[in-house]
C-alpha cells in the first residue's frame, strides 16, 4: 500500500478503478430499484393516476438508460486512460533517478575521498555537499504520494548548448539532439530472438560499475547511467562508480552523487584513462568489475550474460555487442553479430568479419560467445581479483589509445581469453574525432602507449610495426622493466604463441619478402586511396601510420597490400595499375632491377610511374633510369 501512495500514477490509477466500480454498483443498484419499482400494473387508480404513473415510468426507463450510458462510457474512459498511460515514462517513474538519504551521500563522500586519496598518492577535494544536494526535486506537500527524485531537466539545462553554439563543438556529436532526449528514452531490443528466451543464472555475483569522463555532456553521462540502473536486475549493481578526469565543470559529476548507487571520484589534475579506471577499480567493493565509457546505453538484459561468462570462468574477459548510437541523431543502431576484433601492423584496431566457416557453425547457436583477438577497450567486464593479478592498466600510458591493445595482449598471453557475448547488447556513440585535446599531440600519445605494448608483448615482431609505423621509432616510450617484470611474473606466452593459436588470420611478412613498410617517393607514399577491388592506386603524403599505405615487396615480387596486390591490366605506356586479388599472376610480377629503386615488371620494359598520377592515379611507363617519378624507397628493406 505505501508503495502505491509513492507513486502518483498508480495512486491515481486506482483512485480511477475505484471509483469506476461505485459508479457500476451504482448502476446496478438503481436498475434493480427501478425494476422492482416498475414490476406490475397499478389496479383500481383513476385513470389521471395510471397515465400519470405510465408517465413515470418513461421517465424512469429513460433515466436507467442514461445512468448506464454513462457508466459504461466512463468504463471505456478509464480502460482508454490507462492503455494510453501504461508505457508513459515521467520524471518520478524513472526509478534509476531516485535519490539518496542525505547522510548516505555524506558517508559516501568521507570514504571515497580516502580511497581516492590513496589510489593516486595524493589528496583529492572533497565533493561539496550544497552543490550536490541542489537540484533535488522538492518533494509535494504530501510526502505519501512521491519519492524524491534528481532534478534532470535542471541538471541538464546547466550544461546545455549557447545560444548560437556549434552543437558538436564540445562533444564533436550533436549535442543539441542528445540534450533534447529524456534520459530513460525507450531504444530498440537489438538481441537474436534466442536471447530473448534464455534463462539466466540466478545465483551471479553484483559488479561495480566504472565510468570515467572528461567534460562529457551531461545528457549522455546521465543516459548511460540511467541505463544501467533502469536496464539492469538491482542486486546485481552493486554501485556505480563515476571518475571525474578532471572535467573543467565539477559538478557534472558532483550532482550524480546523489543518484542511488552513484559515487563520484574526481582527479585533481588530468590523469587520463588508464590511470582512472585504476582509480576507480581501486575504489570498487565488488567482486565483478563492469568498464562503461560515459556515452553508452545499455540494452535489455545486458549485464547478466556477461556476468555470466566471468562467474563460470574467471579469467574471462568478456564484452557486449556494441551497438551504434549516431553521433548525428542519436538513433540507437543495431550492429552485427558477425563480428570480431583485430588489427593490422599498424596496431590500430578493427572490426573484422568471422570467417564464413565461423558464421555457419555460428547458426545453430547465434547466442554462443564469439573469441576475438583483440577487443575495443571501452566496455568490458572482469573479475576483480584477476585484473588486479593480471596488473590493471599499464600506469605509465597518457590520456587514451594503445590500452586496449595492451590488455588484449596480456590476457591472451597469460592465460585468460576474450569474448565477445552475443546476448549482451550496449549502444555506443561513436564519433569521427576526440573532443579533447593530448598533451603533445594524440599521434604522438597514441605512438607512445602502442610502442610501450609492442615493446612488451611482440618479442621480435615488433619490427613489421615499426616498418608500418615509422613515426612510432622516434618516440619514447619511457620505462617498461615493471611491466616485463610482469610479464616474466606470470610467466606469459610468447607472441608466436598469441599468432599461432590466436590471431593465425594476421598475415605476418614472409620472412624471405624483400621490403615491408612504406613505399616512399619523396614526402609522398604510395596509397590505396581507401579504393579496394579494382581500385586505383595513388600517391599521399606520408603519415607514417601504415593504414592505406602499408605494403609488402614479396620474395616472389608481389607488391602486396593486405590480399590485395598492384596489377598492369594492359601491357602499354600510360596504363593504369589497378588493385586485385593476389594469384601470382605473371601481371602482378615486379622487380627491383638496380639500387635506383625502380620497379619494374617481370615481363614487360614498363616501370611504376607518378607522372599521371592526379588525373589517372599511378600507371606505367617506358623505363627510364633518370626519372624521378620512377623512383622509389621502402621504409623497411631486406635486400
Amino acid at each position: 500500500m505505501g508503495e502505491i501512495l509513492r507513486q502518483p500514477r498508480l495512486f491515481w490509477s486506482v483512485q480511477l478503478a475505484l471509483q469506476s466500480v461505485w459508479v457500476v454498483n451504482a448502476a446496478v443498484i438503481t436498475c434493480a430499484l427501478a425494476a422492482l419499482s416498475l414490476q406490475g400494473s397499478p389496479t383500481g387508480l383513476p385513470p389521471i393516476s395510471v397515465k400519470v404513473h405510465s408517465i413515470k415510468r418513461v421517465i424512469m426507463r429513460r433515466n436507467v438508460k442514461l445512468l448506464l450510458m454513462f457508466s459504461v462510457t466512463w468504463m471505456f474512459a478509464i480502460v482508454y486512460y490507462l492503455q494510453v498511460t501504461k508505457d508513459s515514462k515521467s520524471p518520478e517513474e524513472n526509478r534509476a533517478l531516485r535519490l539518496k538519504e542525505p547522510s548516505a551521500i555524506a558517508a559516501e563522500e568521507t570514504n571515497l575521498v580516502a580511497v581516492g586519496s590513496e589510489s593516486l598518492g595524493r589528496a583529492l577535494p572533497a565533493v561539496s555537499p550544497g552543490v550536490a544536494h541542489s537540484t533535488a526535486v522538492s518533494p509535494p506537500t504530501d510526502h505519501r504520494l512521491t519519492w524524491k527524485y534528481f532534478d534532470e531537466r535542471g541538471y541538464v539545462e546547466r550544461g546545455r548548448l549557447h545560444v548560437g553554439e556549434d552543437p558538436y563543438h564540445r562533444n564533436k556529436f550533436n549535442q543539441a539532439e542528445s540534450d533534447r532526449l529524456p534520459s530513460n528514452r525507450d531504444i530498440p531490443d537489438t538481441r537474436h530472438h534466442t536471447c530473448r528466451r534464455k534463462m539466466w543464472r540466478t545465483d551471479l555475483p553484483p559488479t561495480s560499475v566504472i565510468i570515467t569522463f572528461h567534460n562529457e555532456a551531461r545528457s549522455t553521462l546521465l543516459r548511460t547511467v540511467v541505463s544501467v540502473l533502469n536496464r539492469s536486475p538491482p542486486h546485481l549493481i552493486h554501485e556505480i562508480i563515476l571518475v571525474d578526469d578532471f572535467s573543467d565543470d565539477p559538478t557534472d559529476g558532483e550532482e550524480l552523487a546523489k543518484i542511488q548507487k552513484v559515487k563520484v571520484l574526481r582527479n585533481d589534475k588530468r590523469e587520463g584513462l588508464m590511470r582512472s579506471r585504476v582509480k576507480g577499480a581501486d575504489a570498487a567493493s565488488a567482486p565483478i568489475l563492469t568498464f562503461l565509457d560515459s556515452h553508452c546505453e545499455c540494452n535489455a538484459n545486458w549485464l547478466e550474460p556477461l556476468l555470466e561468462r566471468v562467474a563460470e570462468d574467471h579469467n574471462r574477459v568478456v564484452c557486449p555487442i556494441i551497438d551504434v548510437i549516431s553521433m548525428d541523431t542519436f538513433q540507437y543502431i543495431g550492429a552485427s553479430s558477425d563480428l570480431r576484433g583485430g588489427f593490422d601492423w599498424n596496431l590500430v584496431f578493427k572490426w573484422e568479419y568471422l570467417s564464413s566457416e565461423e558464421r555457419a557453425k555460428r547458426q545453430k547457436d547465434p547466442s554462443s560467445a564469439i573469441r576475438t583477438p583483440m577487443i575495443a577497450g571501452g566496455l568490458f567486464v572482469i573479475d576483480k581479483a584477476y585484473f588486479e593479478k593480471l596488473g590493471k592498466y599499464d600506469m605509465a600510458m597518457d590520456v587514451w589509445g594503445g590500452e586496449n591493445l595492451e590488455i588484449s595482449f596480456r590476457v591472451w598471453q597469460c592465460g585468460g581469453s576474450l569474448e565477445i557475448i552475443p546476448c549482451s547488447r550496449v549502444g555506443h556513440v561513436f564519433r569521427k574525432q576526440h573532443p579533447y585535446t593530448f598533451p603533445g599531440g594524440s599521434g604522438n600519445v597514441f605512438a607512445r602507449n602502442t610502442r610501450r605494448a609492442a615493446e612488451v608483448w611482440m618479442d621480435d615482431y615488433k619490427q613489421f610495426y615499426y616498418a608500418a609505423v615509422p613515426l612510432a621509432k622516434n618516440i619514447p616510450f619511457g620505462n617498461i622493466q615493471s611491466r616485463l617484470e610482469l610479464r616474466d611474473r606470470l610467466q606469459c606466452k610468447p607472441f608466436k604463441w598469441y599468432l599461432e593459436h590466436v590471431y593465425p588470420e594476421l598475415t605476418v611478412p614472409d620472412s624471405m619478402d624483400i621490403a615491408f613498410g612504406s613505399v616512399q617517393q619523396g614526402f609522398m607514399c604510395l596509397d590505396t586511396m581507401g579504393h579496394l577491388l579494382d581500385g586505383t592506386v595513388g600517391l599521399f603524403s606520408c603519415h607514417d601510420s601504415g593504414g592505406n599505405q602499408e605494403w609488402a615487396f614479396t620474395q616472389n615480387g608481389l607488391i602486396k597490400h593486405h590480399d590485395l596486390c598492384v596489377t598492369l591490366v594492359q601491357a602499354e605506356p600510360g596504363s593504369s595499375l589497378r588493385l586485385r586479388p593476389c594469384t601470382n599472376s605473371s601481371l602482378q610480377k615486379w622487380h627491383k632491377p638496380s639500387d635506383r629503386g625502380m620497379l619494374r615488371h617481370a615481363s614487360y620494359n614498363l616501370c611504376i610511374d607518378s607522372r599521371s598520377v592526379r588525373s589517372q592515379g599511378l600507371t606505367v611507363e617506358s623505363c627510364d633510369h633518370d626519372a624521378q617519378s620512377q623512383r622509389w624507397k621502402f621504409a623497411l628493406n631486406r635486400s
